[in-house]
């Protein structure tokens, strides 16, 4: 199977190690405007063929597509591999803004094309389990979801004045992980945030971005969802998920990686050495994930994460920044209103 990878920088450089890894994946192609980040990949993996351009790299007969360039680009390059009917993985999310996440939904609503947006954490192995035992009922009836993504240094500020805001960028893992596990979709979102005092202005303030923040979540059954994310975390990356129903809680991300220091004395857990970054503590979701991914490429397996599916999160994520601007609660029917959806 022939794999064409756009985007090569941070999340595309580690999407090509980890698609060169698969045993059914026998060549790359890959693009990327940065020369010097190509030839990084075409250096050190052997099956990795470089061409000038996404028209290029559509046009070269690839078997699937995955996406990993810039939020602001994921609409257009959804759109060309679609028309030149090519199945595509996009990491999330769909779009940079509502209004092009919703003309990309349109666009694909008609086509038998696939198009799998990238949310790693649906392939996690505890989050699966903690998804499985809520679908069983052994929690009982579930009245708090919590999801924390906290990052142990932010992305470079070229990569923040695109990415939409810490909402779209950063919580959408965390507002999908809360719908994907709980079955439940978000109807209310309160959130609130803060800026780095230390910051400089293009990291953050400039774009009207936040380098912390909190979005207290209504679900649709009623249960309450918390969403924790900051862009410096300095004990290092903490991804995790609890779930608490009436007859008994389970969490996710609870292992010796975890980045956190117990203040009990004589307590000698977590172990560590603490996770440093998605790399290491999403390696195996991520694996999972792209192969997949190859599978419905192949007309193998359905695809599990659907434009449609993912506009969930979007919507969640909109009203979340929303709610932070303007101080309030934001209903979803609020905002898909606004949208004219």
């Amino acid at each position: 199977m022939r794999i064409g990878l756009i985007g090569l920088g941070r999340i595309g450089a580690f999407h090509a190690d980890t698609l060169a890894g698969l045993d059914h994946v026998d060549e790359l192609v890959v693009t990327d405007p940065v020369a010097a980040a190509v030839e990084a990949v075409t250096g050190r993996i052997g099956n990795a063929t470089a061409v000038a351009d996404p028209d290029a790299l559509l046009a070269s007969g690839v078997d699937g597509v995955v996406i990993a360039a810039a939020t602001n680009a994921h609409a257009d390059l959804i759109r060309a591999a679609v028309a030149q009917g090519v199945p595509t993985f996009c990491e999330k999310p769909v779009a940079g803004t509502i209004a092009e996440s919703l003309a990309v939904e349109a666009a694909v609503a008609g086509s038998d094309v696939p198009v799998q947006i990238g949310y790693p954490r649906r392939f996690d192995p505890a989050f699966v389990a903690a998804r499985d035992a809520v679908r069983s009922g052994e929690l009982g009836r579930v009245t708090t979801v919590r999801s924390t993504t906290l990052d142990p240094a932010p992305p470079p500020a070229a990569y923040l004045a695109v990415s939409g805001g810490i909402f779209r960028d950063c919580s959408v893992h965390d507002l999908d992980a809360v719908r994907w596990v709980t079955g439940q979709e978000v109807v209310e979102v309160y959130a609130t945030g803060a800026v780095d005092p230390d910051a400089p202005a293009e990291m953050y303030a400039a774009h009207g971005d936040h380098s912390t923040v909190s979005a207290l979540l209504t679900l649709s059954d009623g249960t309450i969802g918390v969403v924790s994310n900051t862009r410096t975390n300095g004990r290092g990356y903490d991804v995790r998920l609890e779930v608490h129903g009436m007859a008994d809680a389970v969490a996710a991300g609870l292992d010796e990686g975890l980045p956190l220091r117990s203040t009990t004395p004589g307590a000698t857990w977590p172990a560590g050495p603490a996770h440093g970054f998605f790399m290491d503590r999403l390696a195996e979701a991520f694996r999972i994930e792209l192969g997949v991914f190859t599978r419905v490429a192949a007309g193998e397996v359905d695809n599990p994460c659907t434009v449609a599916d993912a506009m969930g999160t979007a919507w969640a994520a909109e009203a979340a920044t929303l709610s932070l601007a303007e101080h309030r609660p934001v209903t979803i029917d609020e905002i898909r209103a606004a949208s004219g959806a």
